[in-house]
């Protein structure tokens, strides 16, 4: 960690989620993280069938919830589903309904 964050850093959180399905059900993780190092970790639990896109979508829509809960100003939020990065970036149409769905709400 920087001992003198610029500017632009300070006040800025972390925002990590993974998420994943299987036969007997789909899941998620989520990391938030501020820049002195606090961090809030949360499993998360659906009772649903949904891709690992969705999942990882409602991942982020957890988290991004729990840090609007917080008033945290700045997120810096991150995720190895490249259809969600692209999406968020705004780098890639949605094709699917669903897809559409959680992209207006994000």
């Amino acid at each position: 960690m920087e001992e003198n964050p610029s500017e632009n850093e300070r006040g800025m959180w972390k925002l990590s989620v993974d998420g994943s399905f299987c036969f007997t059900g789909s899941g998620a993780g989520l990391v938030l993280t501020s820049l002195d190092g606090w961090t809030l970790e949360y499993d998360l639990r659906f009772g649903f069938k949904a891709t690992n896109n969705e999942i990882e979508w409602e991942a982020l829509i957890a988290g991004l919830t729990i840090v609007k809960h917080l008033e945290v100003q700045k997120i810096e939020a991150s995720s190895d589903s490249q259809l969600v990065v692209g999406l968020a970036r705004g780098e890639y149409e949605a094709q699917e309904d669903s897809i559409a769905k959680y992209l207006s709400h994000f």
